[in-house]
């Protein structure tokens, strides 16, 4: 038998390091060759990372929402044969627990991770000045000498951390009573509040309000730290301005309606984001300096023929721009089928690099949970984005009556560095003048 190692391969054309978000396998899995074990996140997506041979997971080079370079050791597996690489070099309690569960078994190494824990918890003075080698052994000794971990703790101190403990007592709750789902049976917060939720604690009067101290933690890791970071550059390098504007979408509306009945079942259905991207595409043929990129550390702004029309899709993950190719090159019917095509496949987690790279301009909507007005944030180093919010009748003065109408609000915001208020209010006013008489939108210029 043989210790084979799998590295984190190159994800992509200059990336040097990538962020672990999920691990598909654990310590003494058995895989098979093509076998997913790991998902890694770079600057642009989630990338799955395949083992290349069978055998069993021994080692596992990380935690999920580390960050790993290219080439570093990702997993070991025991393979039949000689393998490809040693043994590691040198053991931390995480690694030597994994020995340890390799040759004694799974309970084994759930009750040695738990006694390190309370050691280290419990007694830190103890163990302050040890070495990590003597430690381990002496966790192993201790280890054996446990009985097998138990769903429910039936010692006569159960495990749990100080904090835990403290709150139980001020609770009057009798820990050896307490379910713990951690390792060894170990109790959490969570635990001791599923305890209290199903009335194991002291009775209370009827209609009182039970205190709630529980306190998750959310480690924000793959997309929704991609985000974080995006938004956080956006915000920061970019000062915004932002334009709301009415639009009569009635007659477009009826548009729409007359389209989709006539071509149902023969073509994709028409939703209103291909007549604002169609729209876009005729406003920045008068402004292009709004379909454009501003490296803002040359001092540079690139200004684009092709209108690639990026498009915020919420998917399970968080927030994805998927980016429509071309499309002042594209109709109605064709834009509408790539919007929905690179929508499911975002959704799905199957987008490709190159369906989320190369935007010029955006559009974001929030649908029908769209608000009045909301205040779109550019997606850097684009210079614009057009937010879309939800649509209401709305009674409407026509210069003799109110009349019923098909009101939506749009809501731009631009890069002040580079688009002044006065270009930015002529950008706003093209699309409504477009998407209020949509006849004009097939008119060749």
């Amino acid at each position: 038998m043989g210790i084979y190692t799998i590295r984190l391969p190159d994800v992509g054309e200059g990336i040097a390091e990538a962020e672990l978000v999920e691990w598909h396998v654990k310590v003494g899995d058995v895989v098979n060759e093509d076998d997913v074990v790991a998902a890694v996140m770079t600057d642009k997506a989630a990338v799955e990372v395949p083992s290349s041979v069978s055998g069993t997971v021994t080692w596992l080079g990380g935690e999920v929402g580390d960050m790993i370079a290219i080439g570093e050791k990702l997993i070991q597996l025991e393979v039949a044969g000689e393998g490809n690489d040693q043994v590691m070099e040198s053991a931390t309690p995480t690694s030597a627990s994994t020995e340890v569960s390799s040759s004694d078994g799974a309970d084994h190494k759930v009750a040695l991770q738990a006694s390190v824990q309370v050691q280290a918890e419990e007694v830190p003075s103890r163990t302050k000045d040890i070495p990590d080698e003597a430690r381990v052994t002496d966790a192993k000794k201790g280890a054996s000498k446990r009985p097998p971990a138990s769903a429910k703790a039936t010692a006569n101190k159960p495990l749990a951390a100080p904090s835990v403990r403290a709150r139980a007592k001020e609770e009057g709750i009798d820990l050896r009573s307490v379910l713990g789902t951690g390792p060894a049976g170990r109790i959490s917060h969570h635990d001791l509040t599923n305890y209290i939720d199903e009335g194991g604690a002291s009775p209370v009067s009827v209609g009182a309000h039970v205190k709630n101290t529980s306190v998750k933690e959310v480690k924000v890791i793959g997309m929704r730290r991609k985000i974080a970071e995006k938004m956080s550059l956006s915000k920061s390098r970019i000062p915004h301005i932002t334009i709301v504007e009415e639009i009569d979408m009635t007659e477009l509306e009826e548009l729409r309606a007359a389209l989709n009945k006539k071509h149902a079942g023969s073509r994709p259905k028409l939703t209103i984001l291909p007549f604002l991207m169609r729209a876009i595409v005729e406003a920045v043929r008068d402004q292009p300096e709004l379909n454009a990129r501003f490296d803002d550390e040359a001092g540079v702004v690139h200004q684009y023929g092709a209108v690639n029309i990026g498009i915020a899709t919420q998917t399970d993950n968080g927030l994805n721009v998927t980016v429509v190719q071309h499309a002042e090159a594209a109709n109605l019917w064709k834009n509408a089928e790539r919007v929905s095509d690179l929508a499911d496949a975002a959704r799905a987690g199957t987008i490709r690099l190159e369906d989320l790279t190369g935007g010029t301009i955006t559009i974001t909507s929030l649908g029908a949970m769209g608000a009045i007005a909301t205040t779109p944030i550019i997606n850097h180093p684009e210079v614009a984005i057009v937010g879309v919010n939800k649509m209401q009748i709305r009674p409407m003065w026509d210069g003799q009556q109110f009349q019923p109408c098909k009101m939506m609000n749009i809501s731009c915001s631009f890069d002040h560095r580079v688009v002044d208020g006065w270009d930015a209010a002529v950008f706003v006013q093209k699309l409504k003048t477009l998407l209020e008489s949509p006849a004009m939108l097939f008119v060749e210029s």
